[in-house]
């Protein structure tokens, strides 16, 4: 995206937030704010073109791995990513099998992307100080802008899944899914899972948006906090895939990424789900509250 539009679009979202970027009066109530601003957020972030070829970049995944099979003349059994040599039989597995090539890399290469130009992004644009002006206040503002990263976390998941759903029905079979514990379910319990495997991953990645959050507000540059952001998420899978720091595998945001898998057996089992959303949850409260000491003493000049 070029730095007009960003910088058109950061100025827009203070405007619609009840400000006027020329005198910076407020002109809405602090508690309608909070929403005005949220609203503003997301607005600007799904309508930017860098938002836009993100998704879209997600979404062929699916599509490029549904068409290469398509196009092959077998795939080996036990070859290449989990579940890959079952969307021949069944093309609802595509979406799934997207998710396991894009979790290691390219989810967090978007959301780092993200992430990290939340407030960074508006301070290299001279936009940070017409948005701190508002009375919703810093904490809120900040509030705001880890909402949006999270609401994106949300959208990237939903893209992968959809966009394999759909180009799975239409060059593949669809039928009842067999499950990993052997069990077989319909078409709609099965994209009902899906579902959730897609909430999985969204809450997944919210403990990187945190961190991606928390070095925004250190530079004005928002790609030294992209790269920054995008260069822990590949340490921590690389301290995952080392067994002499077995011990610190379950603290790491990234080491329970891949553990949909319990929601594709029959009873589901939620207890990974929980966990993983309780380490998110710590990832967040901690880095969320270095960010915000960081933002409150921030010092604002352009």
């Amino acid at each position: 995206m070029s730095t007009t539009e960003n910088a058109s679009g950061a100025e827009s979202s203070a405007i619609t937030a009840g400000l006027h970027p020329s005198s910076g009066e407020s002109v809405a109530p602090a508690r309608g704010l909070g929403w005005a601003l949220l609203a503003s957020e997301l607005s600007v972030l799904f309508r930017r073109r860098r938002t836009i070829a993100l998704l879209a970049a997600l979404a062929a995944i699916p599509i490029l791995i549904a068409v290469a099979i398509r196009l092959s003349s077998s795939t080996r059994a036990g070859r290449g990513p989990a579940f890959l040599d079952q969307i021949t039989q069944n093309g609802l597995f595509v979406g799934v099998a997207a998710l396991v090539v894009a979790i290691p890399l390219f989810l967090p290469l978007t959301i780092g992307v993200v992430a990290g130009d939340t407030i960074a992004g508006e301070a290299s644009h001279g936009t940070l100080r017409y948005l701190l002006m508002a009375p919703a206040g810093r904490a809120r503002l900040l509030l705001v802008k880890f909402a949006g990263a999270a609401a994106f976390c949300v959208a990237a998941a939903l893209t992968v899944v959809v966009a394999g759903t759909l180009i799975g029905a239409l060059l593949f079979p669809v039928g009842p899914v067999p499950l990993l514990s052997g069990d077989t379910v319909s078409v709609g319990e099965a994209l009902l899972r899906f579902l959730a495997i897609a909430a999985y991953v969204a809450i997944s990645m919210l403990g990187m948006s945190a961190i991606g959050l928390f070095f925004s507000t250190l530079t004005s540059v928002p790609v030294g906090a992209m790269a920054t952001t995008i260069a822990f998420a590949v340490a921590s899978q690389i301290l995952d895939a080392l067994p002499q720091v077995a011990w610190l595998h379950p603290w790491l945001f990234s080491h329970q990424w891949l553990g949909f898998a319990d929601l594709l057996r029959q009873p589901i089992s939620w207890q990974t789900f929980g966990d993983n959303a309780v380490l998110q949850a710590g990832y967040v409260v901690v880095f969320g509250a270095l960010a915000l000491a960081r933002f409150l003493t921030k010092d604002v000049l352009s």
